[in-house]
């Protein structure tokens, strides 16, 4: 029930017991006030009673006294006591508006009737008296009728005084009775009208609003500092208090879904602000592993819970390599073909997820956890895949992180298509385009950056030629001679290997400069790559080229002379092997001893 409803019945009983108590209080007063009319009652028809017999008694004493005496006074005052009794009898007659019973008025018509025969015996005397005759009215004032007379009157008077007083006894009893009962219910409705107040103070001021606000106030105050973890009791009374305790609730729920929207967007920005970094960082990358490391940095401070690979497609475009990875992922294998991603066959990102009926990309086995791939693309060409995996309790399929991880996918994608692009456009600049080795331009580069960063660390050069290759061009065509050179660049680059790098000079002249390698090493390399070179037939078209020969100078630095000169002392040393008959394999310092020998003979 609502504290309203409850203090307005509340005020409804306590007026009808107020009006109840007031009530009893005047049938109480009206009560006491008969018992005052009972009492005047009595005390009236006692004094009438009295005056009765005092008036008979004093007649009779003023007669005797007369005749006795003869004095006129005494007839005066007896005149005047019988005036009196007159009027005392009239007042009889008037004895039932007084509520005389009828046995009370019974007496006092007896009484009257009594004083009457009384008064005509005085009177007679009185009238003997005057005549002369005193002995009679003396025999008739003293005599026993008289005395017969006054008695029957005062007993009379005696028994109606009884009468009045039981009589007014009993109603002065019933009065004050039903005043006492009228008071005790008053007394007791007013008890309860304040049990009642006292009750309604305690249940609805103490119980129903004292005790929830204190216990509210301190909830109100932990909620406008902002402390929604503050547990609220739902109070489900009907009434203002529970409507308070509804709203405070609703309030906390407000504020809890206020600090949970605001912890998605603060979640939100830090995720923007870690994509917007990534994306800074991958338009500076230079290389794709920078590329890869700035990938795997990144992604697990914007995703935690899911791990990743990002891979390429190779030249081929027929496998996807890893470059990189974060949060050691399980499913999806380092390398594996196109084909086996349902994501690059589609051309859009794809979720794999045995669970959901989707069909599963190949490269992540059985595993029933699910994996998104999202291809990359620049331009409309697919050059690689980001993959993500799913860790525990973390949906895969969240509208946000989708539009995320595509956007990321999007701009990585691009970013390594702008390092692809930029490989080729070094490839271009540094590499020639017949052989694929590198041209003039970055020789002379790397001779001068190790002239100047490592002058002191040794550096052997090879000087190559093809021994007559114009006889390729004259005979078979200059496509024959550009299969030559490119079959002498591959297997110069499969010689070599890590251990240096290949240039083409100009023309039909090559360059290999082996870092940190001596003369001898450098020796030995160029006479595996003469001899290999020179052992394996060439043909083009159907056509048997020939076998092809190179002949090969070496030079070594600092221990032969500067890096300033390492060309020319091995292209010295190479025109040494093309002069002494070609195939063959010259060493610069030979030819130094060489010359010296001849300047010595001269």
């Amino acid at each position: 029930m609502r504290i309203n409803e409850i203090t307005n019945w509340a005020y409804g009983v306590t007026v009808v017991l107020t009006v109840l108590s007031g009530t009893a209080f005047m049938l109480s007063a009206g009560s006491a006030n008969q018992e005052r009319i009972a009492v005047e009652e009595h005390l009236s028809l006692d004094e009438l009673s009295e005056g009765l017999a005092l008036g008979a008694e004093v007649r009779t004493d003023e007669a005797r006294l007369y005749v006795m005496r003869g004095e006129d006074r005494h007839l005066q005052a007896f005149r005047r006591k019988e005036a009196e009794e007159q009027g005392l009898e009239q007042a009889i007659k008037d004895i039932k508006a007084l509520g005389a019973s009828d046995a009370e008025f019974a007496a006092l018509v007896e009484v009257g009737e009594d004083a009457d025969a009384l008064d005509q015996l005085e009177n007679a005397a009185i009238t003997a008296y005057q005549n002369g005759d005193r002995a009679g009215a003396q025999e008739a004032l003293f005599g026993p009728e008289h005395d017969r007379l006054q008695t029957g009157l005062l007993e009379t008077v005696t028994r109606f005084r009884e009468l009045v007083k039981a009589r007014t006894e009993t109603a002065v009893a019933l009065a004050q009775s039903r005043s006492d009962w009228w008071g005790m219910a008053a007394k007791t409705m007013l008890a309860v009208t304040a049990a009642l107040f006292l009750g309604v103070l305690y249940f609805v001021l103490k119980r129903r609003v004292a005790m929830p606000l204190t216990r509210m106030t301190g909830i109100v105050t932990r909620l406008a500092r902002q402390d929604y973890a503050v547990e609220v009791p739902l109070d489900r009374r009907r009434d203002e208090i529970g409507e308070m305790n509804q709203a405070i609730h609703i309030f906390r729920e407000n504020g809890l879904e206020r600090d949970r929207l605001d912890a998605e967007r603060r979640a939100d920005q830090l995720t923007k602000d870690f994509i917007l970094q990534m994306m800074h960082r991958l338009q500076a990358c230079q290389t794709q592993g920078e590329l890869a490391d700035v990938v795997s940095r990144f992604a697990p401070q914007i995703f935690p819970n899911l791990a990743g690979q990002l891979y390429v497609l190779n030249d081929s475009r027929t496998m996807l390599t890893e470059i990189g990875s974060w949060l050691d992922p399980q499913l999806s294998a380092t390398s594996f073909p196109t084909g086996a991603c349902w994501g690059l066959r589609r051309g859009r990102p794809h979720l794999s997820n045995h669970g959901h009926g989707d069909i599963p990309c190949q490269h992540l086995g059985e595993s029933e956890a699910a994996g998104l791939c999202i291809p990359l693309t620049a331009q409309g060409d697919t050059i690689g895949l980001l993959y993500f995996e799913e860790r525990p309790d973390h949906d895969m399929a969240a509208e946000s992180s989708r539009l995320y991880l595509e956007l990321i996918a999007e701009n990585i994608g691009l970013a390594v298509a702008n390092l692809q692009l930029r490989d080729r456009l070094t490839n271009l600049a540094v590499r020639d385009a017949l052989t694929g080795l590198l041209n003039r331009r970055r020789l002379d580069e790397t001779l001068a950056r190790h002239g100047r960063d490592h002058a002191d660390r040794p550096l052997a050069c090879l000087m190559m030629d093809i021994d007559r290759f114009k006889r390729f061009n004259d005979e078979f065509g200059h496509d024959s001679g550009d299969i030559v050179m490119q079959y002498v660049a591959q297997m110069m680059l499969d010689t070599v290997g890590e251990a240096g790098t290949c240039h083409r000079f100009g023309g039909e002249e090559f360059t290999i400069l082996l870092p940190d390698a001596t003369e001898a090493a450098a020796f030995a390399l160029a006479e595996r790559l003469r001899q290999k070179i020179a052992t394996t037939p060439l043909s083009h078209g159907g056509r048997i080229l020939g076998l092809v020969s190179v002949s090969i100078g070496v030079a070594g630095s600092p221990a032969g002379g500067p890096v300033s000169t390492l060309v020319t002392r091995a292209d010295a040393a190479l025109l040494e092997a093309k002069a002494g008959g070609r195939n063959q394999t010259v060493l610069a310092g030979a030819v130094k001893l060489a010359d010296q020998a001849s300047r010595n003979s001269a």
